[in-house]
């Protein structure tokens, strides 16, 4: 596909407009202590106070709303009465039910529990049962996302978002932000499409496209394009007038994305 200057032009400007945004998210999240995962205070604390709630809501963060994914550790514990690893890994038959409901935490009721369970023994058997030593002061980007890789349920695209959280949200310390890079996710994916930052739709073209608009930490474009794709770049009926970047966006609407995203390429 032969893409014209003034395209190239357009989508670069889009690129810095993301950038923008995406660094200013990162001084409010910097601010605010993290700021709001989600509408349970309770909840947020909860992810914010303990390495170990943050890894099972990483778990939890597929295929229902993200505010919801964050609060299941929280509704977890309160069925089950405890997030202590060493627990929960001898617990698979409690942590069914308790995911099951009623209500249901999650629409993923037969998969999700053994993510849980799995992903317990993990941390006891491999991290002496301390999610934060996952993710310790001054490991790579690289390495942490790696070894959140090894946990059931965790993908490339879980352990980008991860990464990218623990740095932004957190303020962990870790090295090496240029190897960063943006989820494959469905609304990210859509935002850069329709602003011409890609013209395929793959993983591959996303980093680097990231990579191109942000070399010394592409990760800081994830958040950003997340929010514009889930409140503004709609897959239908885009609301473009009132996007953040509805002033220098190509607005190529007939652009979208299909699938879950999680295909390598």
């Amino acid at each position: 596909m032969r893409v014209l200057p003034r395209q190239r032009a357009a989508a670069l400007a889009a690129g810095a407009e993301l950038l923008a945004y995406g660094r200013e998210l990162g001084e409010q999240a910097a601010a605010q202590a993290g700021g709001a995962f989600t509408d349970l205070a309770p909840a947020d604390a909860l992810i914010k106070q303990s390495p170990e709630a943050f890894l099972l809501g990483v778990l939890f963060t597929q295929g229902i709303p993200a505010e919801r994914a964050w609060a299941g550790p929280y509704l977890l514990q309160q069925r089950v009465g405890t997030l202590d690893p060493r627990r929960l890994a001898c617990m698979s038959e409690e942590v069914a039910a308790a995911v099951a409901g009623p209500p249901a935490l999650h629409r993923f009721v037969r998969t999700l529990p053994g993510w849980i369970v799995s992903a317990a023994r993990r941390l006891r058997d491999e991290y002496s049962g301390s999610a934060s030593r996952i993710w310790p002061p001054g490991a790579s980007v690289s390495e942490v996302r790696e070894r959140l890789l090894a946990f059931e349920g965790i993908g490339e695209k879980k352990s980008a978002m991860a990464v990218e959280i623990l740095v932004r949200h957190f303020g962990v310390p870790l090295v090496g932000l240029e190897c960063g890079t943006v989820a494959y996710d469905v609304h990210v994916r859509r935002v850069f499409l329709r602003t011409g930052l890609v013209d395929v739709d793959t993983p591959t073209a996303l980093a680097e496209a990231a990579c191109a608009v942000c070399p010394e930490a592409p990760g800081t474009l994830d958040l950003a394009a997340w929010l514009v794709g889930r409140d503004w770049c709609r897959p239908r009926s885009p609301l473009c007038d009132q996007c953040r970047l509805g002033g220098v966006c190509l607005r190529l609407v007939e652009r979208s994305a299909t699938g879950v995203g999680v295909r390598r390429a």
